[in-house]
């Protein structure tokens, strides 16, 4: 159901049988702050915030330890705290606080703000801190300008102090982060889906290639079988994207559609044709009429009716396309691949085909699933 937040201190989108307007709280009034130490090196698993995974172990998240190798000053965090990352990064301009789930407990910079709950369903406060309702308290009380070394400068404090309109209700917290945590459950199901195809796809490509190269078969140069395609013509600048229209905007081989345009003038319709970038080792077959988009976008177009699909797979496969920051097509005629029989190609680009197309409709569905779940956090918190 839904209600006037503007009338009511009550959210947009809530569950029909919780009436009761939401009451605004200070973060001291339902938190106390953790400030326990790591003596004596209690824990040995430092921590880091990562704004989409959460609290995850340092090393595994960049692939080696960039804390001190003495951690007794470091915060010991317990699992079910929390902790306030003041960094910014791309879509958290205010930083990340985040619930410590996956360890019993690690050992965490002092540049962070750790603390528990006193009272309220801890799920409730996860996900409320998921949808970043709090960045409008944050804004009023960091320094304007005052960015250091990637940190927001927000006083301890200050940031007790801030205030959060929350449910009074233990019961509509609880079904509201049930209902959330299911949702998130489903994200996961499906991300790790994704994640299975692909992987399958490049165990049966590997294998598909290897079988290739034992053959007897012919080598040829990249130039031999496609031709580089002047782009200017076909392209629009950045800020001409609109979220939806009539055409796909492609954009330095990236897999997914980046933007729309009804710009019919710059339409490419010569398709099917192949699509990289010189600031990328993306590659995208396109079969549909599209529009490019970005400074560095390249076409490839086949010769001589050369099997184009075969030919995207072997380029994928064979990362020709990476050199370094150089990656122009007088770099690409440098390159062989092996071209089997008609027959085998065929197969090569038909069993591969099969399995993209399963990707991509589940990673549709994935998208889908994303945007509903930003969508929800949007309208069921204040």
């Amino acid at each position: 159901s839904s209600s006037n937040s503007q009338k009511a201190l009550v959210p947009e989108l809530r569950f029909p049988e919780f009436r009761e307007e939401w009451k605004k709280e200070k973060l001291s009034d339902f938190v106390v702050r953790v400030t326990r130490k790591n003596k004596d090196n209690q824990s040995n698993l430092p921590l880091t915030i990562s704004s989409k995974d959460g609290l995850v172990d340092q090393v595994t998240y960049f692939n080696k330890k960039v804390s001190s190798k003495d951690m007794s000053g470091y915060y010991l965090l317990k699992n079910g705290e929390f902790a306030y990352n003041r960094s910014y990064s791309v879509g958290y301009d205010f930083g990340s606080i985040k619930r410590l789930d996956m360890y019993d407990e690690g050992a965490l910079s002092t540049l962070y703000i750790c603390f528990a709950l006193k009272k309220h369903n801890s799920d409730f406060i996860k996900t409320y801190f998921d949808s970043l309702k709090w960045y409008k308290e944050i804004y009023m009380i960091a320094a304007e300008g005052a960015r250091n070394h990637g940190l927001l400068n927000v006083p301890t404090e200050d940031f007790f102090d801030t205030i959060h309109t929350l449910p009074k209700s233990i019961d509509e917290q609880t079904k509201i982060a049930d209902f959330l945590t299911l949702l998130e459950q489903r994200i996961l199901k499906q991300e790790k889906l994704v994640n299975a195809l692909k992987l399958y796809k490049r165990g049966v490509e590997n294998t598909l290639f290897d079988e290739i190269e034992a053959q007897s078969c012919e080598y040829i140069g990249i130039d031999n079988a496609v031709d580089s395609i002047p782009t200017s013509k076909h392209q629009i600048p950045s800020s001409e994207y609109k979220s939806d229209g009539l055409y796909p905007v492609i954009d330095q081989g990236k897999r997914k559609i980046v933007a729309y345009s009804d710009d019919s003038i710059k339409l490419y319709y010569d398709i099917p044709a192949i699509i990289y970038g010189d600031h990328t080792t993306n590659i995208k077959y396109m079969d549909t009429p599209f529009i490019l988009g970005g400074d560095g976008t390249k076409l490839l177009k086949p010769r001589n009716n050369a099997n184009i699909k075969y030919l995207y797979y072997a380029l994928a496969h064979y990362n020709v396309v990476q050199e370094g920051y150089k990656r122009h097509f007088p770099i690409l005629k440098t390159k062989l691949i092996p071209v089997p029989n008609n027959d085998t190609q065929i197969v090569v680009s038909s069993v591969l085909s099969v399995i993209d197309n399963k990707i991509e409709a589940n990673e549709s569905l994935l998208d889908k699933f994303s945007l509903l779940k930003k969508s929800l956090l949007q309208k069921m918190f204040i």
